[in-house]
């Protein structure tokens, strides 16, 4: 029904902000994402999504259309409130929550608080597919990272670094540059382990 408000920032807290539209103040839950967007001007645009329960409606925020986009997919899932879905876009960023279901990955949506595993496979089963389709995603593009974190993964073994720590130190690395190719992966894991 309201698909955006623009008007003067009046208040910005990281869980809330309230823009006064022609007089009329609207109070909108964001997420730690769309609070770390909101550059500290007066004039603000935030793309909106009203969400009508029995007991309350409350609107929800977003700098980009595509958070609001992943937003509207996660509260379809069963078992992800409103709550859950602003928990999670506030812990990752909207492309670490597009990537992690598109290439499957639990451990990464397992990793916010709240979600257990049981619902992390809900979340993948339930919207893989929607994302790729949505975001015209391919899932060919994923595969090929895989195999390079996996190349990188095992030359750090030969190398005689423990397996454990050298995923971890991986994952890291390919959180802050999804597009990292193997050589870049294998020299960054070396500064760090």
């Amino acid at each position: 029904m309201i698909t955006h408000i623009e008007g003067k920032l009046v208040e910005k807290n990281p869980t809330d902000v309230v823009i006064d539209c022609n007089g009329v103040g609207y109070f909108i839950n964001i997420s730690l994402h769309t609070f770390s967007q909101i550059p500290n001007k007066e004039h603000l645009k935030l793309y909106t999504f009203l969400l009508v329960r029995e007991d309350s409606h409350s609107l929800y925020g977003f700098s980009s259309k595509v958070e609001r986009e992943i937003f509207k997919l996660l509260i379809s899932v069963s078992g992800i409130g409103a709550n859950t879905a602003r928990t999670m876009l506030s812990s990752l960023s909207p492309d670490q929550v597009k990537e992690g279901i598109a290439s499957e990955d639990v451990a990464l949506i397992q990793s916010v608080k709240g979600i257990g595993i049981k619902t992390a496979q809900r979340v993948i089963i339930d919207l893989k597919d929607k994302v790729l389709k949505v975001f015209g995603m391919e899932e060919l593009s994923l595969a090929q990272s895989n195999t390079d974190k996996e190349e990188a993964l095992s030359a750090l073994e030969v190398l005689g670094f423990n397996k454990k720590q050298s995923e971890k130190v991986v994952e890291k690395i390919l959180k802050a540059q999804p597009d990292a190719q193997v050589e870049q992966i294998i020299k960054e894991a070396l500064k760090n382990l």
